[in-house]
């Protein structure tokens, strides 16, 4: 049974709409005035208020303003009881959120009709917003079990540590590090286009292929040639326009040399010096399309040469694309300016990193997933 509350201050009103919407088969609750409509409205949350706009202390305009701000009262639907009926009264009330207007006198008809479309629209709300928890409820299990897929952090002879914060809707971010053999360290870092499951699969498809080596034919010592192997193969499984960046490298402890290609991800940065106190930083990036784009695209592999004292940073676009307090888009130089100035601090830890970022984001949750790979060299 559907339960409805009136909030008037006059009785004969109250009674008069009681007995009539009781008539239909509803439960009715009355309040005198603004202030006890609310407490009332907090008790029970029914499905649908009636409420006279001309009231002492909280007039129904403030009532409705405090129902539709309260997320466990916002799919209530609010009908304003009132006898002006100007245009801009009722912009007014629009704007304080109210659903349906009924004008004094009241005809009786006219209420029932309004009452049971607002019920009508107060389900369909409720439906809604019982989807979205599930959907967020999903969303949140899929993003668990992407974590629970990524890799630990080590600390020898190298030491890797990262950081992976998924968005509310859930990017396709994902990431691997594992040593091809004792002297051999592959790295890379993906970002699948869009959001949601769509998005994740793919991300969780090539990290499972990498990291059983189920493409046979692949040289996984030459980065260029994982790039073109994942390219053949996702463009022959996916026709769902997943495309997805990547940024994939190998590291010879030994010689010390890191050789990388990279489809349309967003350069890695290396910060290095001689001492912590010169730091340097140079973006390591090549040409190539991403993958899934183009059948014939093709990748190059370039070499660098890793220093001492050098920190290896690798990320998805969601680590800059930050939308500040300003409205303002922060950008790559943003966040590279932050890289090379912890260079100096004592064993450039990642949290400060993370604690930038979130402080410097305007929302609760971040745009897109937010992933960070730090190897430390030194």
């Amino acid at each position: 049974m559907f339960q409805i509350l009136v909030i008037d201050d006059d009785p004969t009103i109250q009674v008069f709409l009681k007995r009539l919407l009781e008539k239909q088969g509803y439960e009715v609750i009355t309040a005198c005035n603004g202030e006890q409509g609310i407490a009332k409205a907090l008790a029970c949350r029914p499905a649908l208020i009636i409420c006279d706009w001309i009231m002492p202390v909280l007039n129904g305009l403030e009532v409705c303003n405090y129902i539709k701000n309260d997320p466990n009262l916002s799919t209530s639907f609010f009908i304003l009881l009132t006898s002006l009926d100007s245009v801009a009264d009722r912009v007014k009330g629009l704007d304080a959120g109210a659903d349906d207007f009924i004008t004094k006198p009241i005809e009786q008809n006219e209420l029932k009709a309004r009452v049971r479309a607002g019920l009508r629209l107060h389900q369909l709300s409720r439906d809604l917003q019982i989807q979205k928890q599930l959907l967020e409820t999903e969303l949140a299990q899929a993003a668990e079990y992407v974590r629970s897929l990524l890799p630990l952090p080590i600390t020898e002879p190298l030491k890797i540590n990262s950081c992976f914060i998924p968005s509310r809707q859930l990017g396709g971010d994902c990431f691997d590090y594992y040593w091809l053999d004792d002297d051999y360290l592959a790295v890379y870092l993906l970002d699948t286009a869009g959001h949601g499951l769509k998005a994740t699969l793919p991300s969780i498809s090539v990290l499972n292929l990498l990291r059983s080596r189920a493409l046979k034919s692949l040289n996984y010592y030459q980065p260029s040639d994982v790039l073109r192997g994942l390219n053949e193969t996702f463009q022959i499984n996916y026709q769902n326009d997943k495309y997805f960046t990547i940024w994939y490298g190998v590291y010879h402890r030994l010689t010390k040399q890191l050789v990388y290609a990279s489809a349309g991800h967003p350069p890695a940065v290396l910060v290095s010096g001689k001492s912590p106190k010169s730091p340097e930083f140079h973006l390591l990036r090549t040409p190539g399309m991403p993958v899934g784009m183009f059948p014939e695209a093709k990748y190059v592999d370039a070499y660098c040469q890793i220093e001492e004292f050098s920190n290896l940073y690798i990320f998805s676009d969601g680590a800059y694309e930050i939308t500040k307090s300003d409205g303002t888009l922060w950008s790559l130089d943003g966040l590279i300016q932050i890289l090379v100035s912890l260079q100096n601090t004592l064993d450039c830890p990642l949290e400060q990193i993370l604690n930038y970022l979130i402080a410097l984001n305007s929302k609760e949750a971040f745009d897109d997933d937010l992933s960070i790979l730090q190897i430390q060299f030194n």
